[in-house]
């Protein structure tokens, strides 16, 4: 589905993201992992079209990104969520999912409130939300877009143990329900080792290992570069 394939950007002098070639198929939950800094974000901004490849291609579907302007990648059936919430703080939870039903026609927008649990909060302004319910907020919206693959930027920061564990469910869930490809950038390990089929590693920009969660965690290079050697 989704076909990343030499693709390098620079800022200025720093290489964020080196030559870097990995895919996703329809249907996996991959994930994406790596330390600070690896250049994660970054491929995802690349595959949105928020940012523009230096070298390289990206396809969806077997049909290049690379001309396709930031607006129109949603059209196209990828959606996202980012690191840091981005929500409009003085609209409604309701407010931001018919936002995301914009850009495409998915499934209603109280249908999918009650799929994340927000039906009870839809008339709440999302600035008086806590941090764990607003991301559950731009998951929706994401959703609300009908996506084909769904990019999620790091959605268990801020959540505890047991709001993991329901992160974990509700991404396989997401799989299944609505039919959807999943791309996984995150640093909570015992996530991503739970419900990821395969798993990518960048370190300093660069693809170091791919594989099933299993191979992944015994490489060297990656206990090396990011599990550290209790996870080996």
């Amino acid at each position: 589905m989704l076909t990343v394939v030499q693709v390098t950007r620079m800022f200025g002098g720093v290489v964020a993201v080196d030559d870097v070639s990995l895919d996703v198929l329809e249907g996996e939950i991959v994930g994406l992992i790596g330390p600070n800094g690896a250049g994660k974000t970054t491929l995802f901004n690349l595959i949105t079209r928020l940012y523009r490849p230096d070298r390289g291609e990206i396809s969806f579907g077997g049909e290049s990104l690379l001309r396709t302007p930031p607006h129109r990648v949603v059209r196209r059936g990828i959606a996202r969520t980012f690191q840091n919430v981005e929500l409009f703080s003085s609209m409604t939870v309701l407010e931001h999912v018919l936002v995301g039903r914009h850009a495409r026609r998915g499934r209603s927008a109280r249908e999918l409130l009650t799929y994340v649990g927000l039906l009870p909060l839809a008339h709440r302004q999302a600035a008086e939300l806590p941090y764990g319910t607003r991301k559950r907020v731009e998951l929706a919206r994401a959703l609300a877009a009908g996506p084909r693959l769904l990019l999620l930027d790091e959605p268990a920061v801020g959540l505890d143990h047991e709001e993991v564990e329901e992160l974990g469910s509700l991404i396989r869930n997401l799989r299944d329900d609505f039919e959807l490809t999943l791309l996984l950038v995150e640093h909570h390990m015992g996530l991503v080792m739970g419900v990821a089929d395969r798993v990518h590693v960048l370190d300093f920009g660069s693809l170091i290992a791919s594989g099933t969660p299993k191979e992944v965690q015994s490489d060297p290079k990656v206990i090396e570069a990011y599990l550290g050697s209790t996870h080996g």
